[in-house]
């Protein structure tokens, strides 16, 4: 008997043959059934705690109740550790099996969908699961696809029909395909179809969506196969009434199947530190735990053996009553058992709730982004996403960002723009001496009254090219038909008018602008081409499609019309230069100059060229051209090789000029996080020109800055040189400025949480931009050259990447991951940027015109990019504070509670005896202190949402990362420590002779462990209020309510209904005299130095925080006297360049420099240095014999200014605070005067 099934080989080639399903049969091809669950009844239970207990924590969980389970050593229940280890259990059992549930469902909704399958001469109604490789199945409109199909024929004329890709890739536009002229003939006849015998060879199952090889044999004919005639499972067949496919690949085996990976696991960089710190905190348990076994040893040697009488050893111990041996093996027995008694008590350190809180506390902040109005898009009814719950304190920490330009930065909705044809520019609207004028409102725009099929919203303003067509020029007619003829666009007549399917918006924009102008394309077939030219019908035949990729960077058409044969193409302006006639020199240098200019605006350009071909020409080509379209090795390359070999010596025909415009509020966006200290790095695929003007419409560029540096090396060495010689201008630019003048900025070093950061304030000028062209970054990412590009491109405040590929863009993102220890975001809107998205620590998503590929791949989904500076500046801001301080306290809580343990263990003989009830270990951080620190870690500010976008500054913290470090850990738990030994000995002294009123004895272990727990969760929710810094009436009822349920549990539950071991206790210490003097005490020697010092450092050391705190409150207070208006100088100059919208096409390569040197730049630079100067509040020259000014000469000064107008800094990337005040002479109070100081200050 065989117990198992011996492994499939690897499949290399697949062979299928229509209407023959034994023989599909023996190669075992997967079905149509798929299962993304995990789970099955049986295997649940097992397989989930096999994978929650492959988590370390709740593994050493587990441990520790394995050990609580041996009386011998346990001094707790093992409820204490069960419980709790079973809630965390349970609840991610629970979720695991909801999240598995949907996935069952899921899997049960798409296996059970009904498909008319073709089953022995019959179309029948058949379940997707039930389908096979090699069924011929009916579609009809509207309808999933239920596997990877070949298309053989549809209802739509040609063959033609539609589908939707969204499931697969993002892509909303309509994509076509087509089916084999030979196969359409087959048409909906049930009897020929079901006699379909084709033998068909193509590729094994594989995850390319864009790519797809065979060859089908059919009636002696070899026929090939691409993607362009398969339906892919997850596509929706849209405008097509039905049509019939064959099975290729079914279920896992399916392009859409194999894309479904694992997504990847990422961990914030606090989860990587509290690792760290756990494996310390572990180390310093087992020292804690051997000194108490050494302890134990000694006192049991010494004093043990004295007192066995009363306190005899266990019978399994050597030199007890039962068992034979000495003192020293006896005392060695029972300080080793000590020891697991000692690890099971000091696990409390770290409590398995620390991970459950952290995990409530960011999904809590998750619902927070989701729910976030202000970050909702009307217009595609689009909120905010969270597609994640584990990363939204590292949004807090965010130092680079890598950004994608199209559909990111800017709208994706392109329009006509400009053109350039015979020399001639169009698209500027000129006056009558032929210099152009600016294009207002109130401009007119071109009248196209003659053309039935014009479109009411295209805008085109230049008069001159209307004339040049309505006057026949030949070459504008042959530009304006390349746009009509040399495309993939599909036609449709909806509600009587005529619209396109276009799958990229720049093209859909190209055939419109042809149609407007009198070339209207009409309709297509896979043999023709119909257009309409000013009224009169032309059909073209259309003999083959030399289609775009984005490495040919062109597409090319071969019609014929009236026996002429004609090739007409479309590109890149560097891609058609390489391939024109050599006659076509003048015309060249004419549309470089035209094309430098539309990059100069921003536009997205592309060139247009044609070529006559001799039918003799054609007739060899085509045969070349057909033996690699049915190859089945190297397919791509040997049609790129044919494909090149007819694509020369073409004619220059012209040049177009696409605009995409800035999306609303990017400008700010980018002004403001820059000035939070985020370095930004535009990684974008157009040329060099207009990848310059991106940075300046954006303000990531200004001309204030000190220079623009321009990688655009071709060799390894030219590349080197020019990064060296740039840092080596760096350097010596920062060298002589700080030469020249010693400035002490006083707010330079600010201190954040009451930890000194040093910022790295720059002084203004010292600002370089850095840009670098594709090909140079080829050689720049090179091993040996890796460290010099880091170190350069953190030199500079803004990096431009142009003319990059999808994988450069994620070369470029693992290299700042891999050489800096900052975290990177990356953002992107369509499927080029998946590979960023998913190689940066948190990737963003933008559902925009390309699809939503991104945002499947990403973490975070938003609509806009200005989304982008209110998830990071104010959640990401508050995410990173509320869980630092969580942290900082959660650790300081659990130190204060778990070391009474360790004093107390010098007054019981270091016996492993709790000081605490053991219901009280397990209830502390469940119920008697969860809930404060949850709700401060939760809902806590420090800021509104209103400043924290106001003053970026605030962002520093999580740059500097001094929210919550080694240092900071370092001081809470010393913190706990001295808390801990406070909260032991003030009881323990206080109960150690004390006596109750009816004369009974207080000193007993109950009733000091009860009164120093219950002083212990008084103290620690007391200092959990002095934490927060947002008050509401629900953080007062988990206060207070917290500690009323306390006192209201521990008296109820130590009652006598319980008949419980601590019965009466609690009633006793309670009505004690001692206990509240104890508990006041204790309270006010642990708070107050607390509060003493955050009110010193406060009111003499102000933080920008705790300054923008102050000015928080004294705007919303209605007691002033004054009107008080807060204004934020701006972050960054303005610069005196009118910023310039669009860019250039995004696969294209222009000619030309834009900026040919910074010297432009630098004059206009040092003419605004001229201008009259700004008096500086917060920058200042300070000699270290002159003494600093006292709070009143500050405040005089202030009172002196004109018109009590506040001087506003001028400091770059530093945003300042100024107050401006209507004053009144007669008013001065004390709130204003302090206001005025700490501002100085």
């Amino acid at each position: 008997m065989q117990f198992w099934k011996a492994d499939k080989p690897q499949e290399i080639e697949r062979n299928i043959k229509g209407s023959d399903p034994e023989y599909n049969a023996k190669f075992e091809y997967a079905n149509n059934y798929i299962c993304t669950s995990k789970y099955s009844a049986l295997t649940f239970l097992p397989k989930n705690l096999l994978e929650q207990f492959q988590r370390i924590a709740n593994f050493y969980f587990l441990c520790l109740l394995i050990l609580q389970l041996i009386p011998a050593i346990s001094p707790l229940t093992p409820l204490t550790t069960l419980i709790p280890l079973v809630v965390v259990l349970g609840v991610t059992a629970v979720k695991d099996i909801a999240d598995d549930f949907q996935r069952h469902r899921n899997d049960a909704l798409v296996n059970n969908r009904l498909s008319y399958v073709l089953r022995e001469g019959k179309l029948v109604e058949e379940r997707w699961h039930k389908v096979v490789v090699g069924d011929i199945i009916k579609m009809e409109n509207n309808q999933f696809v239920a596997a990877d199909l070949l298309l053989l024929s549809t209802s739509e004329p040609h063959s033609l029909c539609y589908i939707e890709t969204a499931e697969l890739d993002g892509e909303t536009n309509l994509k076509v395909r087509q089916a084999i002229p030979e196969t359409a003939e087959l048409g909906d006849d049930i009897h020929q179809l079901s006699r379909f015998d084709a033998d068909i060879k193509c590729e094994a199952p594989n995850n390319n969506l864009s790519k797809y090889e065979g060859t089908m044999t059919w009636r002696g004919q070899k026929y090939s196969l691409d993607n362009e005639k398969i339906l892919l499972r997850g596509c929706i067949l849209r405008n097509t009434q039905w049509c019939f496919g064959l099975v290729i690949f079914a279920g896992k085996d399916t392009k859409l199947m194999m894309n479904s990976g694992k997504t990847v696991f990422k961990r914030t960089h606090i989860d990587r530190l509290m690792n760290l710190i756990i494996i310390g905190i572990f180390i310093l348990l087992l020292v804690m735990c051997i000194t108490m076994t050494m302890s134990c040893g000694i006192w049991e040697t010494l004093v043990g053996t004295k007192f066995t009488v009363y306190l005899p050893w266990e019978s399994f111990v050597p030199g007890s009553a039962d068992k034979a041996g000495n003192v020293e093996e006896g005392a060695t027995t029972i300080s080793l058992l000590i020891f697991f008694s000692y690890i099971i008590i000091f696990n409390t350190v770290v409590p398995i709730s620390l991970y459950v809180s952290v995990e409530m506390i960011r999904l809590a902040n998750s619902f927070l982004i989701n729910w976030d109005n202000k970050m909702f898009y009307e217009k595609t009814n689009m909120p905010a996403k969270a597609r994640t719950t584990t990363l939204n304190e590292e949004l807090g920490q965010i130092e680079y960002i890598f950004t994608d330009k199209t559909g990111t930065l800017t709208q994706n909705i392109m329009s006509f723009n400009k053109c350039s044809i015979d020399g001639k520019s169009y698209g500027d609207v000129v006056d009558e001496y032929g210099n152009p004028m600016d294009i207002t409102e109130k401009t007119a725009r071109v009248e196209f009254t003659g053309n039935q099929y014009a479109e009411e919203n295209f805008e085109f303003f230049d008069q001159r090219l209307l004339d040049a067509v309505q006057s026949n020029k030949p070459l504008v007619h042959d530009f304006f038909k390349i746009l009509a003829l040399c495309h993939t666009v599909m036609p449709e007549v909806k509600d009587g008018g005529l619209e396109y399917q276009a799958q990229s918006p720049d093209e859909g924009a190209l055939v419109s602008a042809a149609r407007n102008f009198g070339f209207v394309f009409k309709s297509r077939t896979p043999t023709t081409i119909t257009i309409e030219v000013n009224g009169k019908e032309e059909v073209y035949d259309l003999l083959c499609i030399l289609d775009f990729n984005n490495v040919r960077k062109r597409m090319s058409v071969i019609v014929r019309k009236n026996g002429k044969l004609q090739l007409l193409c479309k590109g890149a302006d560097n891609v058609i230069f390489e391939r024109l006639d050599k006659s076509c020199a003048d015309a060249k240098e004419i549309i470089t100059h035209h094309l430098n200019e539309f990059a100069n605006d921003g536009l997205r350009t592309l060139c247009l060229a044609s070529k006559d071909i001799p039918e003799e020409l054609w007739k060899s080509w085509s045969a070349k051209h057909h033996e690699a379209s049915t190859s089945m090795e190297n397919r791509d390359d040997k049609l790129s090789e044919v494909y090149e070999e007819i694509e020369q010596n073409m004619t220059l025909i012209g040049a177009t000029a696409i605009e995409d415009k800035l999306q609303d509020g990017v400008p700010e966006a980018i002004a403001n996080l820059a000035a939070a200290g985020i370095k930004i790095w535009v990684l974008t695929g157009d040329k060099q020109e207009t990848a310059i003007n991106i940075g300046y419409s954006c303000r990531l560029l200004t001309d204030e800055m000190e220079d623009v540096f321009i990688v655009d090396g071709e060799t390894e060495e030219t590349v080197k040189k020019q990064m060296t010689d740039f840092l080596k201008a760096i350097k010596d630019h920062k060298a002589e400025r700080h030469s020249e003048e010693s400035v002490h900025m006083q707010n330079g070093g600010v201190t954040f949480n009451g930890s000194a950061a040093e910022l790295n304030v720059e002084t203004p000028g010292l600002d370089f931009a850095l840009v670098i062209n594709g090909h140079s970054l080829y050689h720049a990412l090179r091993p040996d050259q890796e460290e010099l590009l880091v170190e350069l491109g953190c030199s500079c405040k803004a990096i431009i990447c142009c003319r990059v590929t999808p994988l450069q863009k994620a070369l470029v993102v693992d290299l700042i991951k891999k050489s800096k220890t900052a975290i990177t975001l990356s953002i992107g809107d369509g499927a080029n940027d998946v590979s960023m998205i998913k190689t940066a620590h948190i990737g963003v998503g933008i559902s925009g015109q390309e699809g939503m590929q991104a945002v499947l791949a990403s973490d975070y989904a938003i609509a806009q990019f200005r989304y982008l500076e209110r998830l990071l500046l104010v959640h990401g801001r508050w995410s990173y504070f509320r869980m630092c301080k969580f942290l900082q306290y959660f650790f300081y809580k659990n130190f204060a509670f778990t070391l009474c343990h360790l004093w107390f263990a010098f007054f019981c003989g270091f016996s492993a005896q709790t000081l605490y009830d053991p219901y009280f270990v397990s209830f502390y951080n469940v119920f008697y202190t969860s809930i404060p620190v949850l709700i401060l870690a939760c809902f806590d500010q420090d800021v509104n949402d209103y400043y924290s976008i106001r003053y970026p500054k605030l962002y520093t913290p999580g740059l500097l990362d001094s929210g919550f470090n080694k240092k900071v850990f370092a001081f809470s738990a010393g913190e706990g420590i001295i808390t801990s030994l406070v909260l032991f000995f003030i009881p323990y002294f206080a109960f150690q002779y004390g006596v109750h009123y009816d004369g009974t004895d207080l000193s007993d272990h109950q009733s000091l462990g009860c009164a120093v727990a219950s002083t212990l969760v008084v103290a620690v929710n007391l200092r959990c209020a002095l934490d927060m810094s947002y008050w509401t009436a629900f953080h007062h009822v988990a206060i207070w309510g917290s500690i009323i349920y306390y006192f209201c549990f521990i008296t109820a539950m130590y009652a006598s209904s319980f008949n419980y071991t601590y019965e009466g206790v609690a009633y006793q210490v309670f009505s004690s005299a001692q206990f509240w003097f104890t508990l006041l005490l204790t309270c006010t020697i642990l708070l107050l130095p607390v509060i003493a010092y955050r009110f010193y450092y406060i009111d003499v050391h102000p933080t920008l925080t705790e300054r923008i705190r102050l000015k928080q409150r004294l705007t919303k207070s209605k007691s002033r006297s004054r009107d008080l208006h807060i204004r934020r100088a701006s972050t960054l100059r303005r610069s005196t360049r009118s910023l310039r919208s669009g860019y250039a096409f995004a696969h294209q390569e222009g000619f030309g420099e834009l900026i040919t040197s910074g010297l432009n730049m630098r004059q206009r630079a040092e003419k605004s240095e001229q201008k009259s100067s700004v008096e500086l509040t917060k920058v200042k020259k300070i000699d270290n014999n002159t003494p600093l000014p006292s709070y009143n000469d500050l405040y005089k000064e202030n009172n002196n200014s004109s018109n009590g107008a506040s001087n506003v800094a001028a400091q770059d990337n530093h945003p300042t605070v100024a107050v401006v005040e209507n004053h009144n002479d007669s008013h001065h109070h004390d709130p204003d005067r302090h206001v005025v100081f700490c501002e100085k200050l």
